[in-house]
């Protein structure tokens, strides 16, 4: 059914996406499906890369051992923005296209009163395009 699944990666919090590695790791194994491995940088130095040339080596390397996991072929996507806060959402809307994905799969919050004013990156996500969505919550505790 899908061949081809793109999770956004944030490599400074790794510990809080780990729930949507884990499924993506089960569908990716269940579908016989691609994982790509998509992660948005800043133009200027951050705390993960000094440039997006390093960040995009260190989303390789997490992509090489996230697949010795799960066993599916994997493959990283790098996007530069000159501000990824305020770009994420339409830069991982046009990675799907350019990824040629047909399910996203990505780590979400618990619902708020906030999201009515700004809403969740999955949520929009779902909204903007014609693929499947799987949003992940965190574990309880």
């Amino acid at each position: 059914m899908y061949r081809k699944i793109m999770v956004p990666i944030d490599l400074a919090h790794l510990e809080v996406i780990e729930p949507s590695l884990q499924a993506v790791a089960d569908l990716a194994r269940h579908y016989q499906a691609e994982v790509c491995y998509v992660g948005v940088t800043s133009t200027a130095p951050g705390s993960v890369a000094r440039t997006p040339e390093e960040y995009h080596r260190k989303l390789e390397e997490f992509a090489q051992r996230r697949a010795a996991v799960h066993g599916q072929p994997v493959s990283a996507h790098t996007i530069s923005s000159a501000d990824p806060i305020a770009d994420l959402d339409d830069l991982l809307i046009d990675a799907i296209k350019d990824v040629g994905a047909d399910l996203v799969v990505m780590p979400t919050h618990p619902p708020k009163h906030l999201d009515v004013i700004i809403p969740s990156h999955g949520g929009k996500i779902a909204t903007h395009t014609d693929v499947s969505v799987f949003l992940v919550r965190p574990e309880r505790s």
